[in-house]
């Protein structure tokens, strides 16, 4: 696998990450940003915008809707919306990087950027979480590492339960660049978002692993990078897409030791919590919440309200169920 952009040696490790974020999250609740998605529909940009000068040319794909790359065309757009997130209170901010891994960046023709992707993406959220960061309330940029668009659990073809689309060797690169990329731009932790299938996730790890494994060898780190695992519930089921429960999901993941493990998307707030407290009795480790705006309605639309999520993630966090909230 190629990189349009020469890997750089990286920042060197600070091995005080996981103590400070252990610590702060032992005494009180942290909080994540929101959605960039749906932050960036808001500006909306055209073809012409998510092409910028560099892809003006571009003979290939569609681009508009590849939101990753507006990293390197758009880049005040997204750093905007970083800054908007901090101002807002968040100690925490996600890398413009859901889907920019070899696997999703195919269906663009774009996979040679995964890794500039990545490392731009930590690059600049790193700049903005600094710029807002003060001695008294730290800021932090997690790497986000979203599912891909394939699962490696589910066949694609009814007729054929044995079908796959993507296998573990594919996978496992494919997050590896990605980690690599994180890391090398200065994310403070990687965090593996919306698991709606753990094989995906394990192959995620792994990758993550061999990158530690790598940079500890080097001496470019003195420990480990912090992790973070939220996986997906997505219907009234109360099981991932690939079948497990909440706690049958903290099993499968649990050697990895993350810094914390919680549920993301799909579900709103009060849909959201009887998982979390499944996954909190279970879990040794934080946990954390980032609902959704609820299921949409027939009409597409979202009835939550932002009152409404802020009383059931409040009532959450009272309980002591969550440390973390998005």
């Amino acid at each position: 696998m190629t990189s349009a952009t020469t890997p750089s040696s990286g920042q060197d490790w600070r091995p005080d990450v996981t103590e400070e974020l252990s610590e702060l999250l032992s005494r009180r609740i942290l909080v994540i940003d929101g959605a960039m998605g749906t932050a960036i529909q808001r500006d909306r940009p055209d073809e012409a915008g998510y092409r910028g000068e560099r892809f003006k040319d571009w003979t290939g794909e569609d681009l508009q809707g590849n939101n990753d790359l507006l990293t390197v065309t758009q880049p005040a757009i997204v750093a905007d919306i970083h800054r908007e997130y901090l101002q807002a209170g968040a100690d925490v901010i996600e890398t413009n990087t859901f889907n920019a891994n070899a696997v999703s960046l195919s269906d663009y023709g774009l996979e040679e950027l995964a890794y500039e992707l990545n490392l731009e993406s930590a690059r600049l959220a790193r700049r903005v979480a600094d710029e807002v960061a003060t001695p008294e309330r730290p800021r932090y940029v997690a790497g986000a590492l979203g599912p891909t668009t394939r699962t490696a659990s589910i066949s694609p073809d009814v007729n054929d339960p044995a079908a796959r689309n993507i296998t573990w060797d594919d996978l496992v690169p494919a997050y590896l660049e990605a980690a690599r990329g994180l890391v090398d731009g200065g994310a403070d932790l990687i965090f593996v978002e919306t698991i709606f299938d753990t094989l995906n996730a394990k192959a995620a790890l792994h990758a993550i692993a061999d990158v530690q494994e790598g940079r500890l060898a080097s001496g470019s780190a003195d420990g480990p990078v912090p992790v973070m695992l939220s996986g997906t519930i997505t219907d009234a089921s109360g099981r991932t897409l690939s079948g497990q429960t909440a706690e049958a999901f903290w099993v499968s993941v649990a050697h990895a030791q993350p810094l914390a493990v919680g549920l993301n998307c799909a579900l709103g707030a009060r849909e959201l919590r009887p998982h979390i407290d499944q996954l909190s009795r279970v879990a040794d480790t934080y946990v954390s919440a980032y609902p959704n705006a609820g299921l949409p309605n027939e009409l597409g639309e979202y009835d939550d309200t932002p009152e409404s999520m802020a009383a059931q993630i409040r009532e959450g966090a009272e309980s002591g169920l969550v440390n973390l909230v998005g």
